[in-house]
């Protein structure tokens, strides 16, 4: 499992023109089983994703392929989380261990 933090870089000026490319992104990542969660980093810092199902450097090719990354609008960073233990409602997380 992992978290992605797309923190803006200096070129955010540009995110408005890149924004419905990034949204496709996102929706992919949803539309492939990958993305779990996804939203804004408090207050205007960028944005982050919550992902499984996917290995490590499969992860970074698809983060690469993110509009926002390719044009350095956001820095990303991946997280990776093992997860011990979860909520009932989240225990599907445990089992990909």
């Amino acid at each position: 499992m992992f978290v992605i933090t797309l923190r803006f870089s200096n070129n955010k000026a540009k995110a408005g023109q890149l924004m419905e490319g990034h949204n496709t992104w996102i929706q992919q990542g949803f539309a492939d089983g990958i993305f779990l969660l996804a939203g804004s980093l408090q207050p205007g810092l960028g944005g982050a994703v919550v992902a499984h199902r996917i290995s490590l450097p499969e992860l970074q090719k698809r983060v690469n392929e993110d509009p926002f990354v390719a044009a350095n609008v956001v820095t990303a960073d991946i997280l990776e989380i093992t997860p011990a233990k979860a909520d009932e409602r989240l225990n599907f997380l445990l089992n990909e261990a």
